[in-house]
């Protein structure tokens, strides 16, 4: 499937790694269970360590991890299930994420703002046609009065900004 990547298509140099098997000598993203259990032997590889973790999960369980982590792929099974979105949120403003925060399986078109308003930087699209639109998708709105997580400001905090530095 195609990777955007900051509005961008891009490579993905991770290889996604089944439990049984053996670890490539490249960057791997893994399971959530392969990671709880292997973690120190994943992260004493010289390679980056992603993971994939399910929305079913408490993604407050990542709080070791999350200076490690080059990847964190949060999943969207379907079209009506949005955990994933807070997931993202509590991972970049809770935990203060730094890393990839990549938006992976039912990943829609008219989704793309909204997934990046809460954070995520890396789309996994499943069409090619998805990935060339990513760009455009994301200047469909240009302002925004709920808080974001990609840091946008809010006109009422731009105008707290700005009676406070008169």
């Amino acid at each position: 499937m195609p990777l955007v990547k900051h509005g961008k298509l891009v490579t993905d140099a991770f290889v996604t790694v089944a439990d049984d098997e053996t670890l490539p000598d490249a960057p791997a993203l893994v399971s959530a269970e392969r990671l709880l259990k292997e973690a120190d032997a994943l992260f004493a590889r010289n390679q980056p360590v992603g993971v994939i973790w399910p929305n079913s999960k408490d993604v407050l369980d990542l709080a070791p991890f999350v200076d490690r982590l080059a990847v964190v792929a949060l999943v969207f099974p379907k079209f009506r299930d949005g955990r994933a979105y807070t997931q993202a949120r509590l991972l970049r403003e809770r935990l203060g994420y730094k890393g990839e925060l990549r938006a992976i399986g039912n990943v829609l078109r008219d989704q793309f703002l909204l997934m990046v308003r809460c954070g995520f930087d890396a789309l996994d699209v499943a069409k090619e046609a998805d990935a060339q639109a990513v760009e455009k998708e994301l200047k469909t709105y240009s302002v925004f009065y709920q808080p974001t997580g990609d840091g946008r400001p809010t006109p009422l905090r731009a105008r707290l900004a700005a009676a406070r530095s008169v």
